[in-house]
């Protein structure tokens, strides 16, 4: 574990893997240290936005190594549940990849839970992580000029849902017609650092 100071109101921790981060994560986000205003998880770094006017550093940092770190899978994170239509244009491709059929695809894609690892990309995106080893794909070759919203894709370890049109280059398994991101929702990201995600096949 790693302390960076960033300028005043930031406080970079370097974590060795993603597991470590959203172990730390899931409990500092449930009794942040004083002076701590936000939690930005990504794959291998959290970085602790700052009150400067209240955060201590070394005080942070030392309440931060005190802390036991739980299971972020185990952490009771709100559970969302995603409609799927599995008709995505790379099925066929992520079943070849996999040795897999296409409804073994999806049958493993649907029984796992998944966890919200951290955001980025695009904003309401997230990094879902916690799927089956058999899932583990890589990206395109070369990514589209246009995804459309709600799209849903694998790509290394992670599963993700694009919340608007925009270039990608993940293998995509599916859609569904959930906002992922609206503006004028409160919050307006459904897929937040902790939340559990639960895919569901409709026709």
């Amino acid at each position: 574990m790693r302390f960076l100071p960033c300028a005043d109101s930031g406080l970079l921790i370097e974590l060795a893997d993603l597991e470590a981060v959203q172990a730390l994560y899931a409990v500092l986000a449930e009794n942040p240290p004083d002076g701590v205003t936000d939690l930005v998880p990504a794959a291998r770094t959290l970085l602790l936005h700052l009150d400067p006017q209240r955060a201590n550093i070394a005080e942070i940092e030392a309440a931060v190594r005190a802390v036991k770190p739980v299971d972020a899978a185990r952490s009771g994170g709100d559970l969302l549940r995603v409609p799927v239509v599995y008709d995505g244009a790379d099925l066929a491709e992520v079943a070849k990849l996999t040795g897999l059929t296409e409804r073994e695809v999806v049958h493993r894609h649907t029984s796992a839970e998944w966890t919200v690892a951290f955001g980025g990309f695009a904003p309401g995106f997230g990094y879902l992580s916690g799927g089956p080893p058999e899932l583990v794909v890589p990206r395109r070759t070369e990514s589209r000029t246009k995804v459309p919203p709600g799209s849903v894709g694998l790509a290394g370890a992670f599963s993700g849902i694009y919340p608007r049109e925009s270039p990608g280059g993940w293998q995509l398994i599916g859609r569904t017609d959930l906002e992922i991101w609206r503006v004028d929702r409160e919050p307006p990201a459904l897929l937040r650092p902790g939340v559990r995600v639960r895919f569901q096949e409709v026709g």
